[in-house]
């Protein structure tokens, strides 16, 4: 899987990061690194949940994050 993540800054500074190909992973942060590090956990748990209900292929996973 490779996500590519989006950014975008908010009027108040924030930063949100988001991963347009996954579902429900929008996350911010008070810096674009820390929103791409809040995204990328997200994204983690929400392929973990994925796998575990077998909603994914069984196959050997490999995950690639982008910065857009």
């Amino acid at each position: 899987m490779d996500f590519t993540i989006e950014f975008e800054r908010e009027d108040d500074g924030r930063w949100i990061a988001e991963i347009p190909s996954l579902p429900g992973t929008m996350a911010y942060g008070e810096t674009a690194e820390q929103a791409r590090s809040h995204v990328q956990a997200l994204a983690l748990r929400v392929v973990a949940e994925r796998i575990e209900h077998d909603e994914f292929p069984k196959d050997v996973l490999t995950i690639t994050f982008r910065a857009a």
